[in-house]
Formats: C-alpha cells, structure tokens, sequence
C-alpha cells in the first residue's frame, strides 16, 4: 500500500481524477478522491476544482480527525466520509467517491446491486449494498456506510452517488468502473424484459474465485507504529489486531498533541 513516495501519490490521484471526469463518472467539482499516506494521514482532492484538470499541488494533507496539515486549498467537507472508511477499515489504501451515471440511477430509484447477474460482477465487487441517503458535508454521510463497510468495498450512496474502496486508488477506480459497467448491462436487460441470475450451485465457484483473488473476508489488517509508514499485517477483525490498532492511534494522537503544544 506505502510503496510510493508522496510525489507517485499526488500524480495518481491526478491521473485518477482524469480518468473519472473523461469517462463522466463526474461533472464539474463532484466526487472526491484520497490515498491513505500511512497510518494517520491521508492524501485527498480539494474542494471547487475539477477532477479533470488536477494537479499535483493542488491536493491537501488531511488526518483522520478531519483538521488540514497541508495545501493552499481547502479540503473538502466530504472527506469526512473517506475519513470515516479509514478509521473503520486499516486494510484501505484508497477511497474514490463519484457519480456514475447509471449506477447513481439505481442510487436514485432506491436499489442496490444483490442479484448475481454477471460472474465479473460477483467475483470483483460482490454484494453493491445500498447505504441510506446521508446529508453531504456532514457525518451523517459516513455514518450511513459504517453498518456495511466490514463486509463490502462498494457502495451505492442514495440519492448521491458511488463509494468504492482499494489497496490503492487504481483498484478503487477500478471497482467503480466495473460498479458502472454493470449497472448498465443491468439497465438495459430490464428494458429488453428479462433480467436472468446465475444459478445458486454455480455461485460457490465464483465466490472461490473471489477468495483466491483476495476479494473475501476477512481481510489483512494494517497497522502502525507511531509516526511510521511501515504497516505490520494481522488478520483482519481479529481482537488483538483491533486492539492494537486502537492504541496505536491514540499513542499517535497524543505525540502529535504533544508536539503541537
């Protein structure tokens, strides 16, 4: 996950950000992009500028209280969600919030993705559940994701838009496009009538798939020294490893404190 420098970071988020405007998954300044930097940390897109003309400096430093540390712009009010999957989740790299437009339809009729129609679909993304409608720019919005983000990477926003999650922005991405492709393919089988689902004695071979590609749970758990970008792996959603993760934070939070006073 920490592999890159900061500057590797930055240029990916800008490619990212190119990427999800050419292909309309966002208009003008929507969506919101972040790369986890290490432990308390994380590196996320501004608010007011286009995900399609990015660049490197125009991103801000964030920790996961929310307060700015770096950049000359301002962060986003929405990354208080992203803040929100960071703190409940060690194993994310990276959280890329958009509005694909067929995707955000289903957001906006009211259904999530739970019908096994495509064997991609499954193996890639799993169950897409359909988190309650949140007001932007407020906890609420995080909150609403919290009761389904041990079990999910992908998330359709109600009356908002998309949420997925990676090991790093490019798989974030990733899971977006395939959340999009789907929705279409799901939308047109509608109006031609009929909507067929894989069969229940072919889904444990696909669900082997995803365990293979690493897509189950539970998953590899990261954490942090104090200051440190160097993660130590334990199971995820085990005691000993949210336990740990919980002091490491707090010895964090109190040396940054220390040093601020």
């Amino acid at each position: 996950m920490f592999e890159k420098s900061q500057t590797e970071l930055r240029q990916d988020i800008c490619e990212v950000g190119r990427r999800v405007w050419q292909k309309g998954f966002v208009a003008y300044n929507d969506g919101n992009l972040s790369v986890r930097l290490d432990g308390d940390r994380v590196l996320a897109t501004p608010t007011g500028v286009s995900k399609g003309f990015l660049t490197p400096d125009m991103l801000v430093v964030v920790d996961l209280d929310g307060k700015q540390l770096e950049g000359h712009l301002k962060m986003s009010s929405e990354i208080l969600m992203h803040l929100a999957m960071y703190r409940e989740r060690c194993d994310i790299g990276a959280v890329v919030h958009a509005h694909p437009p067929y995707a955000t339809g289903f957001a906006v009729y009211g259904e999530g993705f739970n019908r096994p129609t495509l064997p991609e679909f499954v193996v890639a993304l799993g169950d897409v559940p359909l988190a309650p409608y949140g007001a932007p720019s407020t906890p609420q919005l995080g909150e609403s994701v919290r009761p389904y983000v041990r079990d999910h990477d992908v998330f359709l926003l109600q009356n908002h838009g998309s949420l997925s999650l990676g090991k790093d922005i490019f798989q974030a991405y990733y899971r977006t496009e395939t959340l999009e492709l789907s929705a279409q393919i799901t939308f047109i089988a509608r109006l031609l009538g009929k909507e067929n689902v894989i069969s229940d004695e072919d889904l444990p071979h696909l669900r082997q798939m995803r365990d293979k590609l690493g897509f189950g749970y539970p998953r590899e758990c990261l954490t942090f020294a104090p200051g440190s970008n160097q993660p130590a792996q334990r199971p995820a959603g085990s005691a000993d490893g949210d336990l740990e993760a919980l002091v490491q934070r707090v010895a964090e939070r109190v040396v940054r404190e220390l040093k601020q006073g």
